[in-house]
């Protein structure tokens, strides 16, 4: 591979869905009654034994497309006890996570991972999800764990050290218990699964420094986007605020404050950042941002505008190149315009480097 310097970074792109948001999208789809459409999920390792894992749980999962899933969910409690373990991988999202929808179903569950995964402390979700009343082993503190589920009482728990996969495990598991179910962190982690539970229909009370969530019957998701990856998005606009001359649009990414702290932190170095088409994507903040850089070289373009006819194409043509391996441009003055991932037409953010 040759990399050569590039003069500008000029163009649109979009990024593969959020990976988190993909774990969740899949598991709470899997809950609900009826047929979920996920579009923009993105597609990893990771996420792909998600899929494997409701799969193995009795849950259909259909592939149209490289990043569009149609789950038929089971129901709250519909989830059927497998004949093997469920197999995890590497993905210690899901472990923590499935263990906390497993506590509140009928059925003993057994949950593996590789030799990576298995080397992961679980106590840290294990230990609560016994004061709630489920049986949990895991072995030396480790994977793989095995879950015998059953009726559950809600608690109020304070999170030792902040963790987003330990108070996502708690906030499904109160969807089983009796009760309100509070979890109390000691700073502010990605709440990723209580806005998603919100949107399918769950009760759930944000406060300062806790979330609490109560029992449910019913959930329903529908129709869901997953909005794209900031932190696959952060190495472009980093080097459009480098490079002068550049005017970089990222489209259809997540803008969720707690995932897009670098973006304070560019502004407050003096890059050029604009928001625009605002909107929410599957419960989350998202929109439209812009980076430019100011230099004696080169005068920075700082136009706010909306979704272009060029994004468009670009998203249009993503759905027809997703499946080929993404590749990024980076030349004299190269527009950016095949980045594999999830768009929106009328999401998007222009970045700009910061003055000389």
């Amino acid at each position: 591979m040759r990399i050569e310097p590039a003069v500008q970074l000029v163009g649109h792109i979009a990024v593969p869905g959020d990976k988190s948001i993909s774990h969740r999208a899949v598991l709470i789809a899997a809950l609900c009654d009826g047929e979920t459409r996920i579009s923009g999920w993105g597609r990893s390792a990771d996420t792909e034994a998600t899929v494997r894992a409701v799969r193995a749980l009795g849950v259909r999962v259909d592939e149209h497309d490289v990043d569009t899933l149609r789950v038929l969910g089971v129901g709250i409690r519909g989830l059927a006890e497998p004949a093997s373990p469920v197999d995890c991988a590497n993905s210690g999202t899901l472990m923590r996570l499935i263990a906390g929808i497993l506590a509140g179903q009928e059925g003993r569950f057994e949950l593996i991972g590789d030799e990576s995964l298995s080397a992961r402390p679980m106590e840290r979700v294990a230990e609560p999800l016994r004061r709630m009343g489920a049986h949990v082993e895991t072995t030396t503190g480790r994977a793989p764990l095995v879950i015998e589920g059953g009726p559950l009482t809600a608690i109020s728990y304070e999170l030792p050290v902040a963790s987003a996969q330990v108070k996502s495990a708690l906030l499904l598991a109160g969807l089983y218990a009796r009760g309100e179910t509070t979890v109390v962190e000691p700073v502010p982690t990605r709440d990723h699964t209580e806005l998603m539970l919100e949107a399918a229909g769950a009760r759930v009370v944000r406060r300062a420094g806790s979330v609490s969530v109560w029992p449910a019957e019913r959930l329903e998701l529908g129709e869901l986007e997953v909005p794209g990856d900031f932190s696959s998005a952060a190495p472009f606009v980093v080097a459009a605020t480098l490079i002068p001359g550049s005017e970089l649009h990222v489209h259809g990414v997540n803008l969720n404050p707690r995932r897009t702290g670098l973006l304070g932190i560019l502004e407050r170095m003096g890059a050029r950042i604009t928001v625009y088409n605002r909107r929410r994507i599957g419960g989350e903040p998202a929109g439209s941002r812009s980076t430019s850089c100011r230099s004696s070289r080169s005068p920075p373009r700082t136009r706010t505008v909306g979704a272009s006819s060029a994004a468009r194409a670009s998203c249009a043509r993503r759905r027809r190149t997703a499946s080929r391996p993404s590749s990024t441009v980076c030349g004299r003055s190269a527009p950016m315009s095949r980045a594999r991932g999830t768009a929106s037409a009328s999401a998007a953010c222009r970045f700009a480097p910061a003055a000389a």
